[in-house]
């Protein structure tokens, strides 16, 4: 009930994903029944779901969200989370506020054993491949640990998400020569380098869009920053696209010719292409997605749920960080 257009592209994308399944799972709702009852049986699909699990409150994006889940306990979210930690459902799917699902999802799920702090990370399309820059704004101070624990548990994602048997992870800096960084960063480059991980050293931000690296590794503040820079390009790019076609007749001839190709090369842009991001190093499966997701993100939020839970992330996560660095085998 916590997203933008909510709860029709929920339920949309919830359809959607329940007709691509072929079985594999099923889709509980949480939120008001009422609501969510009248939306299903406005697209002929009341029977593709179990019963609406009902919430009485919503945390908006304007809500703190730790005072949030404390003061609204009924919400949809706080429910849906409380119900993947009893065991009712085995991931919990949300495009609701990201710091209330964070929240959520570490007070109520707990954290893995040998996690400091839970971590975000998102897929940016590379010029060949993807790349997955973690932390992505979760955590905007951080220590070498926190770092280094971050590098880990990108690396099982990308390994078991991308069936990549053995991810690149790189340390993102304001050069490529181990001596450069904050004393955080030069703390981290030595905890990586004795790790078992496959570990390149440093990259800088213009390595991302190269994919010099499977994982690239920051703080949540550079991490958003990077994040959010990169998303404002597409705009940027059309922006600049209607000012030439202003420029007369032959100009709008060529922005023509040049938009379908254009359209076509940044569609991976798209961040409902990815759906959304799995909080990892929690007790449990929790999918973070746009507030503005459309039905097709949606679907692919809890399509990337299902992928989360057959991957077992959180054994691997668990085992991987139970000895220190330079005393783990590559795993």
């Amino acid at each position: 009930m916590g997203g933008d257009f909510a709860p029709a592209r929920e339920i949309e994308g919830a359809i959607q994903a329940i007709r691509q399944s072929d079985g594999r799972f099923e889709v509980i709702l949480v939120g008001d029944s009422a609501v969510i009852t009248a939306e299903l049986h406005r697209h002929g699909a009341a029977d593709l779901f179990p019963p609406v699990v009902h919430a009485s409150q919503v945390i908006s994006m304007e809500d703190s969200p730790t005072a949030a889940l404390k003061a609204k306990k009924d919400s949809s979210l706080a429910v849906a989370m409380r119900l993947h930690q009893a065991g009712g459902a085995q991931a919990c799917v949300s495009a609701g506020n990201t710091g209330a699902v964070l929240s959520a999802a570490t007070l109520i799920l707990g954290r893995v054993k040998g996690v400091s702090r839970p971590t975000i990370g998102t897929f940016i399309p590379a010029e060949d491949g993807v790349c997955l820059l973690v932390d992505a704004g979760t955590n905007v101070d951080c220590r070498a640990r926190h770092l280094y624990e971050f590098a880990v548990m990108g690396s099982i994602y990308f390994r078991r998400i991308r069936n990549t048997p053995n991810p690149t992870v790189a340390l993102l800096n304001v050069g490529e020569e181990r001596t450069k960084g904050t004393e955080t960063v030069l703390e981290a480059y030595q905890l990586l380098e004795k790790s078992g991980l496959n570990f390149v050293g440093n990259v800088e931000g213009r390595d991302i869009l190269k994919a010099r690296a499977d994982v690239v590794v920051c703080d949540g503040f550079v991490g958003n920053i990077v994040l959010k820079f990169g998303e404002s390009v597409p705009g940027f790019l059309k922006a600049r696209l209607r000012r030439f076609a202003d420029g007369g007749l032959l100009s709008k001839l060529a922005t023509g010719i040049a938009r379908w190709p254009l359209k076509v090369s940044l569609g991976d842009l798209d961040p409902n292409l990815e759906g959304g991001v799995p909080v990892l190093g929690v007790n449990g499966v929790a999918i973070i997605g746009h507030g503005t997701s459309t039905a097709t993100g949606i679907k692919n939020m809890i399509l990337r749920a299902a992928d989360v839970i057959a991957g077992g992330l959180n054994t691997h996560i668990e085992a991987a960080l139970a000895t220190p660095p330079g005393a783990e085998e590559s795993r």
